[in-house]
């Protein structure tokens, strides 16, 4: 299976799999069902601007069966660029299968030969096992901060 699996930089043409597969992870992962106008709005300025994010997919057979987006943080203290990982899915009969490991590595690769990139982050919901036991397979760790944040409700509404 490994060697049939693609990771490449995602296209304006995938905006209706990553969305369907950002909608599955908030479903699968917290519960939430997400605004699809506002989904679609938000992966689409991605695709269109990397200065928001920008996406990898993993495809099999010209099927997308995996994806995450990185966006970016600056270090003060590291004189250097964080890349965060975010919105990871896997389609359920592609998990288990090195789907997530392929776009890990070669996101991991990426960023090891970009200078002045410092390490990858990620969050993680703390219930959620079988990706904390993924993440720690590939040798990430726990890095001992809490996130917090407040989010006003109307703001993507606001954005225009």
């Amino acid at each position: 299976m490994k060697s049939s699996i693609i990771v490449r930089s995602a296209a304006a043409s995938d905006l209706r799999a990553i969305v369907e597969g950002n909608s599955m992870m908030a479903i699968e992962s917290e519960g939430k069902r997400l605004d699809e106008a506002v989904l679609t709005r938000g992966v689409q300025r991605a695709l269109e601007d990397p200065l928001r994010g920008r996406y990898l997919v993993a495809e099999c057979d010209g099927r997308v069966v995996g994806q995450l987006m990185v966006t970016q943080e600056w270090s003060d203290w590291r004189d250097g660029w964080f890349w965060w990982i975010q919105s990871v899915y896997v389609a359920k009969d592609f998990r288990r299968k090195g789907v997530y490991r392929r776009l890990y590595e070669h996101l991991r690769d990426e960023a090891r030969n970009t200078a002045g990139v410092c390490g990858l982050r990620l969050y993680v919901e703390r219930e959620n096992e079988p990706a904390l036991a993924t993440y720690q397979s590939l040798g990430m760790v726990d890095a001992g901060y809490n996130l917090y944040e407040i989010v006003w409700p109307s703001a993507a509404d606001d954005r225009g």
